[in-house]
C-alpha cells in the first residue's frame, strides 16, 4: 500500500493502476496470489481511497490507456 501511496502522491490516482505480474514478481507474502488483491483494495479504503478512485486503480485507468493506444 506504500508503494501505490507513493506513486499516488507523485503521478495522481489518474495515473496509477494495479498490474497482474503474479509470475516472476516478489509478491509480498501477505498478497500471496490473485486472491490477495481484495486485500490490498480493503487497506486502500481503510486509508481513506474513495470507491471512485479504487475503480481507477482496480482498472478505470487500464482500460483509458488501452482504449486511447489500441
Amino acid at each position: 500500500m506504500r508503494h501505490i501511496d507513493h506513486l499516488v502522491d507523485r503521478m495522481g490516482v489518474d495515473h496509477v493502476a494495479l498490474g497482474s505480474d503474479f509470475d516472476g514478481a516478489t509478491i509480498p507474502d501477505s498478497i500471496g496470489d490473485a486472491t490477495g488483491v481484495p486485500g490490498i483494495f480493503d487497506a486502500l479504503r481503510e486509508a481513506g481511497y474513495s470507491e471512485r478512485d479504487l475503480a481507477k486503480l482496480a482498472h478505470e485507468n487500464w482500460l483509458r490507456v488501452c482504449e486511447a493506444t489500441w
